[in-house]
């Protein structure tokens, strides 16, 4: 049996991120132009490989100055360092459509093993006859691991910035 090939089907899935704020409230954005592929053979996606890049530019946080700000060298140095990677190692399964996929997570050069949590939620025909597959992927990144570092002070002495970032994925897949 040969491996199948699924591409992104990017305007059906969504790549979020959530940080804290003051630790008091949660920020969150997307990243509006993304790629990801994966190959499987098996029709339960049970020995799937993944990878996956993000264009920094494309962030958006519904805020323009902290999206600049965002893409400048406090933060992801998209000048520098355009595209953030993943691309999976090892996938184990937890029970029926549940995996831990882990991987390689790249940001600034930094590049960091990872476990991410990924649920696959069905496969079905579109109106145009194409196979998609649905995947919801959840997990935690450290952003002082990749060297996103800045943050400032708040009035009240706290930090503006948590260091843990929060990536939820919602996506399909086309079978090509």
């Amino acid at each position: 049996m040969s491996k199948s090939i699924w591409t992104i089907d990017p305007m059906h899935s969504e790549i979020m991120f959530r940080i804290k704020h003051m630790l008091i409230t949660n920020v969150s954005g997307t990243f509006d132009m993304f790629q990801s592929t994966i190959e499987a053979e098996n029709k339960d996606f049970s020995d799937m490989e993944i990878s996956f890049s993000a264009d920094v530019a494309s962030i958006n946080t519904r805020n323009d100055h902290r999206d600049e700000h965002l893409r400048s060298n406090d933060f992801f140095d998209a000048a520098n360092f355009p595209t953030l990677t993943f691309t999976s190692t090892k996938l184990t399964r937890k029970v029926d459509n549940l995996y831990i996929l882990a991987g390689k997570f790249c940001i600034r050069g930094v590049e960091k093993d990872v476990e991410l949590e990924i649920l696959h939620t069905g496969i079905g025909l579109d109106l145009y006859g194409q196979t998609k597959a649905g995947f919801e992927i959840n997990g935690t990144i450290n952003r002082s691991d990749y060297g996103l570092t800045w943050n400032a002070a708040a009035e009240d002495g706290g930090l503006a910035l948590g260091e843990e970032i929060t990536i939820q994925i919602s996506c399909q897949f086309i079978l090509q």
